[in-house]
């Protein structure tokens, strides 16, 4: 690794026993895998750790070191003890975990916009976020600027009619059926433009 490199790693012990041969680990890799693991957003971590976002963004980033309390404030805000922010997830390993949400029973999320429900909520450290929603919104002016967050995402309509603007491209009028894969840190925001609020299922990654 590149001496520059401003990453605090901090090593491990292989749980074979081979201490001559030590794993290292990413501390802000970690942070970040959970924070995104429970589909918060930096801002929701940050609030629930008590620290600055700026602050959360630069120990996932490496730009940090973080003080003994910031670790014990960002272990107390993602609900774990201190150690396992430094020990690394198991691999490859079949977890067999399932769950299944039936009709009406996602927990739901109304904004001004989108009144989202959230599927397969019951699991933790999932890999993708699965929702669906019910486009509220007729037109940009109802938002406020650009939505945008890490990953890519993935969108199909279910019902109704909706134009998916972003930041890049003309906006894409979009029937049942119809679905787009997008990088979700492009802005974009989606309107329904059909007599009826529009239901849509989302899936967003999370690594």
């Amino acid at each position: 690794m590149d001496s520059r490199d401003p990453r605090t790693l901090i090593t491990l012990a292989r749980q074979s026993g081979e201490t001559d041969r030590p794993e290292p680990l990413d501390l802000g890799a970690r942070v970040r895998d959970l924070r995104k693991g429970l589909g918060w957003t930096l801002e929701q971590a940050a609030k629930e750790a008590g620290l600055a976002r700026s602050t959360l963004s630069k120990i996932e980033n490496g730009l940090m070191s973080p003080t003994y309390d910031a670790l014990k404030k960002l272990a107390v805000g993602l609900d774990i003890s201190v150690p396992q922010l430094f020990t690394p997830p198991e691999q490859d390993q079949v977890t067999g975990r399932m769950t299944v949400t039936r009709v009406d029973e996602g927990a739901a999320h109304p904004t001004a916009t989108y009144e989202h429900e959230m599927l397969a909520s019951q699991l933790t450290n999932k890999k993708m976020l699965p929702y669906r929603a019910r486009v509220r919104a007729r037109q940009m002016e109802e938002f406020d600027g650009w939505v945008r967050h890490d990953g890519e995402e993935f969108l199909y309509v279910l019902t109704g009619v909706i134009r998916l603007y972003t930041e890049f491209y003309e906006p894409v009028e979009m029937r049942r059926g119809d679905s787009a894969y997008y990088d979700a840190s492009m802005g974009h925001n989606v309107v329904s433009v059909s007599a009826d609020d529009a239901t849509i299922l989302w899936v967003t990654s999370l690594v």
